[in-house]
Order: C-alpha cells, then sequence, then structure tokens
C-alpha cells in the first residue's frame, strides 16, 4: 500500500515537468516560426524599397503618357484615371520584382485599335538599358537595326562586350536587322554603276568612297557576319540606310544579296537627333501621339551623341503607355504586312 501511495506521488510530480517540458518545447517551435516570418517579412520590405524608386518612376511616366495622350487628342484625362493607372503601374512593377508574372498585359486594352511597330537603330547606345528594360515592362517586342557604331562605354556597339546584351534581345524575340557595318551614308549614285558613301565609323570614317554594288551589299551583310559571332544567330533579312538615304542602285544591290530595305512613317519620326532647345521633348511626345496612325513605323535611337536632353528617358514609357491608352498594340516588321513575304520560311536568307 505504502509503495502504491509513493508511486502515485512520484507520477504526479513528474506531470508538470512534463507538461513544462512540451510548453518549452512549443515556445521554442512557436520562437522559430515567428523569427523565420520576421526573416521573411524584412526580405520583402528590402525588396519593396528596392523596387519604390524605379516602380514610382515607371507609374510617373505612364500617367504621363496617358495625360500626353489625352492632350493630344484635344481633352483631359480625368484625374482618377491617370491615379489609377500609376497605381496599378506600380503594383505591377512591385509583382514582377517579387517573382509574380508581369502585368502589363493587365493595363492595356482587351482589344486593338491598330498597330505601331517600334523600331530603334544603334548609336551612343547610352539608352540600350533603358530601352529594353521599357520593353520588356510592357512586353513589347520591337525591330532593331545594327551598325558598328562608338558608344558611351568607349566600345562599339558590335564589339564582344555587346554580346550579352544581343543575345538578350534575341532570346525576347526581337527583330534584328542591318543597318551597314560602319553606317555608310548614302551621297549619291556615282558613274560606271558605283555608289558614293560617306561612313560614319571605322577605317575611312569621314571619307567619301566609292562601292560597287557588291561591295555596298558586304557592307550590310559584315553586321549578319559579325552578329553570328556575338550570339549564334543570323540577322532578319531587312536593313535600314544610315539617315534613310537610299537610291534605286542601294535598294537594288540590297535586295540582289536578300535584303529588304524599312523606313519609317512620316510621323513615325521620333524626332530624337534634333536639337532639344528647338525641340523639346514635350512637343515632340505630343507630336507623335497626336500623329501615329495604324501600320505607322516608328523610328528612335538608342542614344544620340548631339542631343543634349535624351529623347527615351523622357519620352519612351509616357509614348508607349499613352498609345496603349488610345488602344494601340505593337508588333515586330516580322508582322508588318509590307514585310510578311520577307519573313516566309522558303525565302532564302542572306
Amino acid at each position: 500500500m505504502r509503495a502504491a501511495t509513493a508511486l502515485t506521488l512520484l507520477a504526479l510530480a513528474a506531470t508538470p515537468a512534463a507538461q513544462a517540458a512540451d510548453s518549452a518545447k512549443a515556445a521554442n517551435a512557436s520562437n522559430s516560426d515567428a523569427r523565420e516570418l520576421n526573416d521573411a517579412a524584412r526580405a520583402a520590405n528590402a525588396h519593396a524599397r528596392g523596387l519604390n524608386g524605379p516602380a514610382r518612376r515607371a507609374a510617373e511616366a505612364k500617367a504621363a503618357g496617358i495625360a500626353a495622350a489625352a492632350a493630344a487628342a484635344g481633352t483631359a484625362a480625368p484625374a482618377a484615371t491617370v491615379a489609377s493607372a500609376a497605381s496599378a503601374m506600380a503594383m505591377a512593377s512591385v509583382a514582377a520584382g517579387a517573382g509574380a508574372k508581369p502585368q502589363a498585359a493587365l493595363l492595356r486594352h482587351s482589344a486593338c485599335k491598330g498597330t505601331i511597330y517600334l523600331t530603334f537603330d544603334t548609336g551612343s547606345q547610352s539608352q540600350a538599358a533603358l530601352i529594353a528594360d521599357t520593353l520588356n515592362r510592357h512586353q513589347i517586342k520591337a525591330t532593331f537595326f545594327l551598325a558598328n557604331e562608338k558608344t558611351v562605354n568607349g566600345d562599339y556597339s558590335l564589339d564582344p562586350s555587346w554580346s550579352a546584351y544581343w543575345k538578350a534581345r534575341v532570346a525576347e524575340g526581337h527583330v534584328i536587322g542591318s543597318h551597314t557595318f560602319d553606317h555608310d551614308v548614302l551621297v549619291k549614285d556615282g558613274a560606271d554603276g558605283a555608289i558614293q558613301v560617306k561612313p560614319g565609323f571605322g577605317a575611312h570614317a569621314g571619307k567619301l568612297q566609292s562601292l560597287t554594288p557588291a561591295q555596298y551589299c558586304e557592307e550590310i551583310k559584315r553586321v549578319d557576319q559579325r552578329f553570328v559571332e556575338l550570339t549564334g544567330k543570323h540577322l532578319d533579312p531587312i536593313w535600314r540606310a544610315p539617315a534613310g538615304r537610299t537610291s534605286p542602285r542601294t535598294l537594288a544591290a540590297a535586295q540582289a544579296c536578300g535584303y529588304a530595305h524599312v523606313g519609317w512613317a512620316p510621323a513615325g519620326f521620333a524626332g530624337d537627333e534634333l536639337s532639344s532647345t528647338a525641340h523639346p521633348n514635350a512637343v515632340l511626345l505630343q507630336k507623335s501621339l497626336r500623329e501615329l496612325r495604324d501600320g505607322d513605323i516608328f523610328i528612335a535611337h538608342m542614344g544620340i551623341w548631339s542631343r543634349k536632353d535624351a529623347w527615351a528617358p523622357a519620352n519612351l514609357e509616357p509614348l508607349i503607355s499613352g498609345l496603349e491608352q488610345k488602344g494601340y498594340c505593337f508588333a515586330t516588321l516580322r508582322e508588318h504586312p509590307d514585310y510578311l513575304s520577307q519573313f516566309k520560311p522558303n525565302v532564302k536568307h542572306p
């Protein structure tokens, strides 16, 4: 009897100790969970702080584009619409940065009222990263025309240092064409079938050169050869003459080696080569939003040495947002009606 009583007393004494141990384990687990939540919260806050600047700037640019589109149409954008667009853009940027599916498509109209074809020629390359980031944010595919031009980095746009950049554009599905290797600006058709040009770069920069049609074709194809070295991919079978200057002879020379020429619409000139004093960015933006129409090819550069106030930082995002607000969508020249046959699989490419 005494032994049984003693065992009972021991069991009763052990119960609080066991309960205390269980409580301690539960508390430790709870603290561990809390620490993980706090760590996750701190990481999320740090990520949000990092995105706040870009997201805010993108939202402000989108709002500016909507306001500019309304001004170009002669109406006033409701403040609520502008604020809503800015808020939505900011939320989309944060969500995309956090690993969510990009939300830019949700900000577009459900049906396109027309298509604009954005194209970019190489230049100083000061705006190369901004252009790529803006196109990606809006999920837009564009067309690029490449020459081997000196850049703000001290290199040239078709140097190996640009390999990663061009590989990324190919992977994103952009169309890439030639702009002649040395940015050979046509002067005139010369005697005996020659083509007189003045290269902007290379060994003969600034000097008048006389080329045969075959040599002119080689200047177009040199870009493709270098592009293959940089990316492992060929150019698309289109080209753009530097300064847009063509002649029947240059067009025939390019066509003979498989390239179709691409100009731009009168309303599609960004104006980024003009003086920013005489042609401020705000005026250029209003003009583009007012005049661009369905099917127009738009041209801008990836940086212009001579323009004091760069066009792209001020105008590219508002232009795209303003055109989206008006119901326009965007496509590459692969989808342009005038060039569909050039991109057919059975067409012999350069």
